[in-house]
Order: structure tokens, then sequence, then C-alpha cells
């Protein structure tokens, strides 16, 4: 039997709490269209909320905006290892009677490989210039499933470009997210959620795994640390 996606754990949850044809559930514009696409395969109708900006995940005042009397629940995406705000999202669900259905994030992670990546991401973060590195919450414990940063400047342009920079200097990095859902043929949407939008342009995934070893990391940050001067530092 193959392992369960967090699509496939939503899709089940979605039937257990019969939310279906005639209903409208809340998703982050900026995370796997799996998810959207499993609130679809129930019949309901993906409605697509912006994110913060520091976390990359639901924003619970974009939330509030697009709720209509046919939203039965709401799908808050713990993206790439840090939880969105759960108190001010179960908060606004209770006020309007709606579900929170949080996928699972995927295979389970051991606590050693857990705390290898902490270490790593904070050896990361302490010492990479030129990008913006993963933000973390006060009292929030992030599990760095990906290591991810904001390439600051003009947008995709420049986060592309760092992106072949970086690639051609032997770090395997990826755009974690391209299109925002609400952009993509199959979930277009005539909205504007500008946070998703820049989140697509600018965001990177850099290399990040528990076996790797401080030589790896070291070879990450001076890579990324080389290209700083191609890059234009937004203005305050």
């Amino acid at each position: 039997m193959g392992t369960r996606t967090p699509a496939d754990t939503l899709r089940s949850r979605l039937a257990e709490q019969h939310i279906g044809v005639g209903d409208e559930v809340v998703v982050p514009a900026y995370c796997d269209g799996e998810i959207a696409a499993a609130v679809r395969d129930a019949g309901a109708l993906p409605v697509f909320a912006d994110i913060e900006p520091a976390s990359l995940c639901l924003d619970p005042a974009s939330v509030a905006i697009v709720l209509s009397e046919r939203t039965a629940a709401m799908v808050p995406v713990h993206l790439f290892g840090h939880p969105a705000d759960m108190v001010c999202l179960r908060a606004l669900a209770q006020q309007h009677g709606l579900k929170v259905i949080e996928p699972d994030s995927g295979a389970a992670v051991s606590s050693v490989e857990v705390a290898r990546r902490r270490q790593h991401a904070e050896f990361l973060s302490s010492r990479l210039t030129g990008v913006v590195v993963p933000f973390v919450a006060a009292g929030v414990r992030h599990v760095y499933e990906q290591y991810v940063v904001r390439v600051p400047g003009n947008g995709r342009p420049d986060r592309d470009a760092f992106k072949q920079a970086l690639r051609a200097r032997g770090v395997e990095c990826r755009v974690p997210v391209r299109t925002p859902l609400h952009r993509l043929p199959e979930f277009r949407t005539d909205v504007w959620l500008p946070e998703a939008e820049r989140a697509a342009g600018e965001c990177l995934a850099l290399p990040l795994d528990a076996a790797m070893s401080r030589r790896e990391l070291q070879r990450i940050v001076s890579a990324c640390n080389a290209l700083g001067g191609l890059l234009v530092e937004p203005a305050c």
C-alpha cells in the first residue's frame, strides 16, 4: 500500500465532515495544488485566501474577507514546516460555525531528524546574506520540511536568475510554488491576492536534509553569499 499524501487525508476528512456539493472550502492560494484538487474532488468549491507574508501560511484576515453563506470549512496548510496561526483561525471558525480541517504534513519524521534539521536551519539562517531567511513566530517550533528563503529584488526574474546561478555552483535549489493556485488554469479565479503572488515570485527552497554535513551547509552559504551582489535590496 502506498503512502497516504496530505491530499488523501484531506479527502477523507472532508468526507467524514459531510462537506461536498454546494459547500465552499477556504484554502491558501500559496500551497500544493493537490490541496485544492482534493476539495474539488469532494464536490466542494475551493475558495482562495491570501497568506501572511512572514509565515507564508493562511492569513486569518484574508479568510474573513472571503467567507460567504456557503463556506463550510477552512484548510490551514502548515507550509514548509511552519504552523499556521491556529489560535486566530480556530477563533474565526468558531465565530462563523466553520470546520477546521488540517491535512497531515506527510511522512512521519523522527524527533532526532527534526532536531538535526533545526540545527542545520539555524546554521544557515545565522550565516546567509542577500536572501531573507525563513521566519519563525514566537513560541513556534518550525520543523523545516523545506528551507525556503526569499530572494529580494525584482520578483521572479531576480529569483530565477539567482536559482540558475546557484545551480551552476552545484546547489540543487528549486522553486517550491511557481504559480499561486488562483492563477492556475484549473482553478483560475479573478481575485487579487498580493502576498501569494509575491511569494510565488520570490521564494526559493534551498537543500536541507538531516544527513547533511557541515561542509555541505557551508557550501550553500558560500554559494549564496557570493551572489549577493546580483540582488537589489528591497526599499524600506
